[in-house]
């Protein structure tokens, strides 16, 4: 299938808007300039005579961003979330597109599967919503799916997130039928014998609360099992939700030797680390992989910023209240990020003048795109309209409003944050508007 094709977004009138006198950005196409953003018909571009006018004063319009690691839970747990919610949830936080993850109940590992999820989003998805398959059948680690057909059928990778490949026999044959299949291989990297019993990263802080650690080694040597061999069957892999300082100098020594991987990091690795677990809240503070030490986070800001780490990711995870009121060590894995993910690195890494504002942009929007081959959203005159105003005046508190996503288990619940998407323009249709 095209890859224009893997996104699915239900039908919708075009958007028709002019944001006037506002900031233009778009790093990747070379655009930084004050002036008016013309949406017609759904395009970037043309005639704004007869257009509604956005005020566009202290905002800044940028390329909407793309998510390639999120979780829909659809099937099997749509109390939690589901297409229509999570695709809100995005367009809220400024995204035009995201990749569902296959972990679900059952796992997304055949071909009804695929297309019963590709019709509904055509029901449901306000932005692009494409999906992402099963590396192997049952996510069980030994039989591949049919990865050909899943890819004529719309899929727009393979993983088996929440569990890694472990069988490293089986991990080659899937890298082998990659030249056939053409689809992006994304990986949970972790030793399930290193990790087994872990609920938090192994330090002096789990050491303190009692509570079982998840080395920074279990994630650091599946990544370089597996970045070895990608590099001798000559094949393309990216790295999800990297960690751990030792896991970026195993990636940034992949691509110097000419290996094909990409990797991404998420929001609230690059911000929080495990001594903020000290209230043990599961809601907040209990993911897969853990917050790690102070040298981890840093290493993880200093490789996002050099480019070592491709681009961000949220893996948004919705849980329902019950399961996060657990003991830390019973309750479930996982943080949502859609709606938080741009105003939590803006206000901790932006305005503190740690990460500059158009690398921000760049790494959600065209870099996260990708990794996955999928289309690059732009400012460029003549272009499918997909993009997000930013009012970066805007201070808010997450929560206060409520979310778009079911679920409240976001890592920066309560905090006040300063930037906040006020439009997105998804696939040439108005998606959100504060």
């Amino acid at each position: 299938m095209n890859r224009e094709s893997v996104l699915v977004q239900r039908p919708g009138p075009t958007a028709s808007v002019v944001v006037r006198n506002a900031r233009l950005l778009d790093p990747a196409a070379d655009i930084d300039t004050t002036g008016d953003l013309v949406v017609r018909d759904g395009r970037i571009g043309g005639d704004p005579t007869g257009l509604h006018e956005i005020d566009g004063d202290g905002l800044v319009v940028v390329p909407g961003f793309v998510d390639p690691h999120v979780h829909l839970r659809t099937p099997g747990r749509e109390d939690t979330e589901d297409i229509g919610s999570g695709s809100r949830a995005a367009a809220a936080g400024g995204y035009v597109a995201i990749a569902a993850m296959p972990n679900t109940d059952p796992p997304v590992d055949d071909a009804q599967d695929l297309v019963r999820l590709r019709e509904l989003a055509a029901d449901e998805a306000v932005i692009g919503v494409g999906f992402i398959c099963a590396i192997t059948k049952g996510q069980r680690g030994s039989e591949l799916t049919e990865a050909a057909e899943l890819a004529e059928l719309g899929a727009v990778a393979l993983s088996d997130d929440g569990h890694p490949v472990s069988n490293a026999a089986v991990f080659r044959r899937a890298l082998q039928y990659q030249h056939l299949a053409h689809l992006p291989l994304t990986l949970h990297e972790e030793d399930m014998d290193l990790s087994a019993g872990g609920a938090m990263h192994e330090g002096a802080v789990s050491a303190r609360l009692g509570v079982g650690g998840i080395p920074a080694v279990s994630e650091s040597v599946a990544v370089a099992r597996d970045i070895a061999l990608a590099s001798y069957e000559g094949a393309r892999i990216h790295i999800c939700h990297v960690s751990a300082l030792e896991t970026v100098e195993e990636v940034r020594l992949g691509k110097a030797r000419g290996v094909h991987v990409t990797a991404e990091v998420t929001p609230h690795h690059l911000l929080l680390i495990d001594e903020d677990c000290e209230d043990l809240d599961p809601a907040t503070r209990k993911m897969n992989p853990p917050l790690r030490g102070a040298n981890d986070r840093d290493a993880l800001l200093a490789a996002l910023v050099d480019g070592t780490l491709d681009c961000i990711a949220t893996d948004h995870a919705p849980h329902g209240a019950s399961e996060k009121e657990l003991p830390f060590e019973e309750a479930p894995f996982g943080v949502t990020g859609l709606e938080t993910a741009f105003a939590s690195l803006y206000t901790y890494l932006v305005v503190p003048g740690k990460l500059p504002l158009e690398v921000l942009v760049e790494r959600m929007s065209a870099d996260a795109a990708r990794v996955l081959d999928l289309p690059v959203p732009t400012l460029a005159d003549g272009a499918p309209a997909n993009l997000t105003v930013l009012d970066l005046g805007a201070t808010w508190v997450v929560g206060t409003d409520g979310f778009q996503s079911k679920s409240r288990n976001s890592a920066f619940l309560g905090a006040r944050l300063t930037g906040r998407v006020q439009l997105t323009i998804a696939g040439g249709q108005l998606a959100w508007q504060r």
